[in-house]
């Protein structure tokens, strides 16, 4: 069994080669996702497989962690530098973001994405 930490690096690695299989094997079958694109939230390994499908079919986007810490209810809070670009390339945002994760049974079961 990985770390949560191995567990998280490897989910990003995963997101950032667009290996969508890989990085929903981290993932609770429930798992209860933030549409951080289009608003509202996803739920279920199809629903987050559905919304990235469309995310990367508009955007580029690129989530570099930076920092891992258990908050005190004990989510995992993770500092990302996020890069998002068109498909043409043009950056369209370029700053630090936070996700909070809370893990179960050794999966994401939940993330939310909060500005610093």
């Amino acid at each position: 069994m990985p770390t949560t930490r191995e567990l998280l690096i490897n989910t990003y690695k995963a997101f950032n080669a667009r290996d969508i299989d890989t990085t929903l094997a981290a993932m609770h079958p429930d798992v209860d996702w933030p549409n951080g694109m289009e608003g509202g939230r996803v739920y279920g390994h199809q629903g987050v497989r559905d919304y990235w499908t469309r995310q990367f079919g508009l955007i580029s986007s690129h989530v570099e962690p930076i920092d891992l810490s258990a908050d005190e209810s004990g989510c995992i809070v993770v500092k990302v530098h996020q890069t998002v670009r068109d498909l043409a390339g043009n950056v369209l945002s370029d700053g630090m973001v936070e996700h909070i994760y809370l893990i179960e049974d050794s999966l994401i079961k939940r993330m939310e994405i909060r500005k610093p």
